[in-house]
């Protein structure tokens, strides 16, 4: 198309690379805008991931559906909207979470905690049971003993509109690149 209206070499060539470099520009958005990685800061949710860790967080998940219970999720950390709080859906809306010795409970059902490996000490500084309100999360850190979370009123239950994504695939480290789960 530009060959049969530029009738100057230099002038087509030139307009062929600024099409070129405007389609790689607008390419960079769009994946931009559904793709984003997210570095792990601490190690709340060791085993799983592990500080330094770098994941990729699938934004078009949350356009298709819900978050659902036993998703690893990315949200801005309140104090430092820059940076994302990486944690675990553990309860839906309208779900009623309980806490007391030593256990969480999801509807009355004991949480099979299968990502943590011992039971929690501290139940945080929100009251329980709690009913998760429409339209938010309940997320706990895989390292129930170093992670700030729902339990407490600085973190507490998340909005999914402010979901950033859901973590998908750990690039870094490369030797334990793979599926996030």
């Amino acid at each position: 198309m530009l060959k049969n209206r530029i009738t100057n070499p230099i002038l087509r060539s030139a307009a062929e690379w600024l099409v070129t470099i405007g389609l790689a520009v607008l390419l960079f958005f769009a994946v931009r805008g559904l793709i984003r990685t997210a570095k792990v800061d601490g190690s709340s949710m060791a085993p799983t991931l592990e500080h330094g860790d770098m994941v990729v967080l699938n934004r078009i998940a949350y356009f298709v559906s819900s978050p659902r219970v036993g998703d690893i999720v990315a949200f801005p950390y309140a104090q430092n909207p820059s940076e994302y709080f990486i944690k675990r859906v553990i309860a839906l809306p309208g779900d009623m979470v309980d806490f007391h010795s030593g256990y969480f409970y999801v509807n009355g059902v004991q949480l099979e905690d299968e990502f943590s490996a011992e039971p929690t000490i501290s139940m945080g500084n929100i009251q329980f049971p709690i009913i998760v309100e429409d339209g938010h999360f309940f997320v706990l850190g895989d390292n129930r003993i170093g992670s700030q979370d729902s339990r407490f009123s600085q973190v507490g239950t998340i909005p999914e509109k402010e979901m950033v994504g859901r973590a998908s695939l750990r690039i870094w480290p490369l030797d334990r690149l793979g599926r996030v789960e």
